[in-house]
C-alpha cells in the first residue's frame, strides 16, 4: 500500500480515538455511568484491533510468518515499539521509578542500550538472511538441527514466560475497566489478543501494533501533561518536573521525622519480628496457629455466636498453611514485607538518593550502597543483552524489505520509545508529590473512591489499613503496588474518570500488542521450526499456517491459566525473560555473525550453558521460583545480585563455553565460512 494511504488511514485514525475520548469526555459530564466509559473503550478498541484483523487474515506463510516482507520502515519502527512497549513498559515502568527512584533508571538504560545492539549486531544480518525465525538463522549458519530444535525450545521458553506478564497485565486492566472479577478478565482480555494473531499472524499483528502504539502514546502523555499543567503550570513535564523534586525531596524530610509515621513503622517491626519468631521452629509454629484457629471455631460455636462470625473464623483457619514448605515460604515473604514496610519512607528510595544505603555511612550502609550500585551495573547489562536476544522483536525485523531498511526500522522503533521513556521518570515524580502531599494525612474516612475499588480487586496491590488507629492515614498504612502507579495515577491526580479509562485503554494496547507478537513467536517454533523443519519438510503451506494457529490458541491458553494465579509483579516477570533470553541467543547470534571460527559444537554448547547456569541462578536466587521445586531454606545470592539479573552470570557462562568448545573441535565447513562471508557482504543496502 502506498505511503500516504497509510498515513491518512492511521491520521483518521488517530483523530477518532481524540474523539472518542472527547465525547466520552462530555458524556461523563452528564452522568455517563463509569462502567459504560470502561466497557466503550474496551469494547471500541478491541472491535478496531479485530476489524484488522479480519482484513488482514491470510493463508500464506510469507504473509503469516513476515508480513510479506514489505513493511515500511517508519510503521515497522512504530510496530516495533508497540510490540516493545508491552504492559511492563507502560504499567510496570512508572511504577518501578516511584518505588525505587534513580534505581529504577537502569530499565530506561539497559532497554535503550539493547536497541543500539539491534541496529548494530543482529537486525541487519537477520534481515539479509531473510527466513522466518531465529531458529532458520542458527541452524543455516551452523549447519545443525539440534541448534535448531534447541533455539526453537529456547524461544518458546522465553516468549512464554514474557506473555505470562502480559496475560497477567490484561487481566488487570480489564478488571478495572469491566468491574469483571480478575480470572474472568484474564480470560475476556484473551480474546482481544487471539483476534489479531489468530486469523492474520504476522500481517495482522504489524498493521495492529501500528494502531495500538497511536493509542497508548496519546493514553500516556495525556495525562503526564495535564498532570504537569495541574502542579506547575508548564505542559512539558519532561522539562520542569525538576522543581517539583526538590519540594518532593523535603517532604521525604518531613515523613522520615514524622510521629505518626514512626508509631506505624514500629508496628510494622513487631510484625517482622513475630515473623522472623515463627521461621525459627517452623513445624511448631504452624501447629500453634492451626490450634488456635481449630480453637477459636470451637469457641465462636460453642458460645452459639452468629454465622457470619464463624464463617469468617473458618475462612481465617482455611487461610492458614496447609505444610510446614509452604508456611515457611509464606512467612519469609512477610517477614521481607514487614521489615521493608519499617524502613523510612515505607522502604522506598529517597528520589533524589542515587541508591539504597549510604556509602559514607556505617558498614551496613555502605554495603547496602555497594550492593544497589552492583545491581543497577547487572541489570541494565541484561537488559541489554536481553533486547537484543528476544525472538519476538528479532523476527519483527525479518518483515522489512532490506538491509538498509530494518536499520532504519530500528532508528525509527528508539525515537517512537524514547517519547515515553523520557516521560517515565517525570511521571513517578509527579505521582509520588501527589501521594505524599494529596493522599497522606488524609481522614480514613474522606479516602477516595478508587481506593476501595482497588481493594475489592486484590488487597495486595492496594490497601490502606489504620494500624495506629489515628484516623488519618500515614505512608506506612498505605500498600500500593508499583503495577498500579500508572493505572491509579489519573484518579490520583482528581482527573475525571474518562481519563482513567483512556490510560487503562493504552495499558490494554500495550499488553495486546506485545503479547501478539510473542505468541506468533510460541507458534513460529512450534509449527516452522520444530513440525515442518524437523518433523515434516513435506507439509503443505496451508497446513503449516493452520497448525501455527492452532498451537497459538493452545499457547494462549496456557499462558492464562498461569497468568491467572497472579504469578508476581509485571516488571519482575517480565526481566526474568530478559536474562533467559540473552544467556541463551545473545552469544549465539553475536558468534554467528562475527567469529568465523565459531562452530557447531561450541554454538550448542554455549547456548546450553548459558540457558542452565540463568535457570539455576533464577531458581536459587528467588524465593517464590525455590517453593515452585520444593527447595528448602533461604535464597541464595551471589555478590547480593537479585535474581531479576540472572543474566550476569548466563551470558559470560554460555559465550566462555561457546568459545572454548569452538576452539577444542574442528574448524567449521567451508560452506559456514562462505555464509558468513555472504551475510556480511555489503550489510547497508
Amino acid at each position: 500500500m502506498p505511503a500516504r494511504h497509510l498515513h491518512r488511514r492511521y491520521f483518521l485514525f488517530a483523530l477518532s480515538f481524540i474523539a472518542l475520548v472527547v465525547g466520552l469526555g462530555l458524556a461523563e459530564q452528564r452522568g455517563l455511568p463509569k462502567a459504560w466509559i470502561g466497557y466503550t473503550f474496551l469494547g471500541a478498541t478491541v472491535l478496531v484491533y479485530a476489524v484488522i484483523g479480519i482484513l488482514c487474515r491470510t493463508t500464506d506463510p510469507a504473509e503469516y510468518f513476515v508480513a510479506g516482507r514489505r513493511v515500511p520502515p517508519l510503521y515497522n519502527g512504530m510496530a516495533a515499539g508497540a510490540d516493545w512497549m508491552s504492559a511492563a513498559t507502560f504499567i510496570g515502568l512508572a511504577g518501578t521509578l516511584y518505588a525505587s527512584g534513580y534505581a529504577g533508571l537502569a530499565y530506561v538504560l539497559g532497554w535503550t542500550g539493547g536497541f543500539v545492539l539491534v541496529a548494530l549486531c543482529i537486525a541487519p544480518y537477520l534481515r539479509r538472511f531473510g527466513q522466518f525465525t531465529l531458529g532458520d538463522f542458527l541452524a543455516e549458519r551452523f549447519d545443525s538441527r539440534a541448534l535448531r530444535i534447541v533455539g526453537a525450545c529456547a524461544a518458546i521458553l522465553v516468549s512464554f514466560v514474557y506473555l505470562v506478564a502480559q496475560i497477567y497485565g490484561v487481566g488487570l486492566i480489564t478488571t478495572r475497566l469491566t468491574g469483571l472479577g480478575f480470572e474472568v478478565g484474564v480470560f475476556v482480555g484473551l480474546g482481544g489478543v487471539l483476534v489479531c494473531s489468530f486469523l492474520g499472524g504476522m500481517r495482522a499483528v504489524t498493521w495492529t501494533q501500528v494502531a495500538q502504539y497511536l493509542i497508548m502514546i496519546l493514553a500516556y502523555l495525556v495525562p503526564v501533561i495535564w498532570l504537569s499543567v495541574k502542579q506547575t503550570g508548564w505542559p512539558l513535564p519532561q522539562l520542569v518536573y525538576g522543581q517539583q523534586l526538590h519540594q518532593l525531596a523535603e517532604r521525604e524530610r518531613e515523613l522520615m521525622r514524622d510521629p505518626g509515621e514512626l508509631q506505624v513503622r514500629a508496628i510494622h517491626q513487631q510484625r517482622a519480628d513475630a515473623a522472623a519468631a515463627r521461621l525459627a521452629d517452623v513445624p511448631q509454629a504452624l501447629a500453634d496457629e492451626q490450634a488456635r484457629a481449630a480453637a477459636q471455631v470451637a469457641a465462636l460455636k460453642a458460645q452459639d455466636a452468629p454465622l457470619a462470625r464463624i464463617q469468617v473464623a473458618e475462612k481465617q483457619r482455611a487461610a492458614l498453611p496447609r505444610t510446614p514448605p509452604e508456611a515457611e515460604e509464606r512467612w519469609r515473604r512477610e517477614q521481607a514485607s514487614e521489615a521493608l514496610l519499617a524502613q523510612p519512607l515505607s522502604g522506598l528510595v529517597p528520589h533524589t538518593q542515587p541508591f539504597a544505603g549510604n556509602p559514607d555511612g556505617s558498614p551496613p550502609e555502605r554495603e547496602q550502597a555497594s550492593a544497589a550500585r552492583r545491581n543497577f551495573i547487572a541489570l541494565a547489562l541484561c537488559l541489554m543483552v536481553g533486547t537484543a536476544g528476544l525472538p519476538h522483536l528479532l523476527t519483527r525485523y525479518y518483515t522489512t524489505s532490506s538491509v538498509s531498511t530494518a536499520r532504519q526500522s530500528v532508528a525509527w522503533s528508539l525515537v517512537f520509545i524514547c517519547l515515553l521513556y523520557l516521560t517515565a521518570p517525570a511521571l513517578a515524580v509527579m505521582v509520588k508529590t501527589e501521594v505524599f502531599n494529596g493522599l497522606v494525612g488524609t481522614a480514613f474516612d474522606q479516602l477516595p473512591a478508587w481506593i476501595r475499588q482497588w481493594q475489592r480487586v486484590d488487597p495486595a496491590l492496594l490497601s490502606a489499613v489504620d494500624l495506629n488507629g489515628d484516623g488519618r492515614l500515614q505512608l506506612g498504612e498505605l500498600r500500593l503496588h508499583p503495577d498500579l502507579v500508572m493505572l491509579v495515577m489519573p484518579e490520583l491526580g482528581g482527573l475525571p474518570y474518562v481519563i482513567s479509562g483512556m490510560v487503562a485503554a493504552g495499558g490494554l494496547a500495550a499488553a495486546l500488542s506485545t503479547a501478539d507478537g510473542l505468541l506468533l513467536a510460541i507458534s513460529s517454533a512450534l509449527s516452522h521450526d520444530l513440525y515442518y523443519k524437523a518433523v515434516n519438510p513435506e507439509a503443505s503451506r496451508t497446513r503449516r499456517v493452520t497448525l501455527s494457529k492452532a498451537l497459538l490458541l493452545a499457547a494462549a491458553l496456557a499462558a492464562a491459566a498461569v497468568a491467572s494465579s497472579r504469578p508476581a509483579d509485571i516488571l519482575a516477570v517480565v526481566t526474568a525473560a530478559f536474562s533467559i533470553a540473552g544467556s541463551t541467543f545473545f552469544p549465539a547470534l553475536v558468534a554467528g555473525v562475527f567469529w568465523r571460527r565459531a562452530n557447531r559444537a561450541g554454538a550448542l554448547a554455549g547456548m546450553l550453558a548459558g540457558l542452565i547456569v540463568c535457570l539455576g541462578y533464577l531458581f536459587m536466587a528467588h524465593p517464590g521460583a525455590r517453593a515452585l521445586i520444593g527447595l528448602p531454606g533461604p535464597a541464595t545470592l551471589i555478590w547480593d545480585i537479585q535474581p531479576a539479573s540472572a543474566g550476569l552470570f548466563g551470558v559470560p557462562a554460555g559465550a566462555l563455553l561457546l568459545a572454548i568448545v569452538s576452539l577444542l573441535t574442528p574448524a567449521p565447513s567451508q560452506r559456514d565460512r562462505d555464509f558468513i562471508d555472504s551475510l556480511r557482504s555489503r550489510p547497508g543496502v
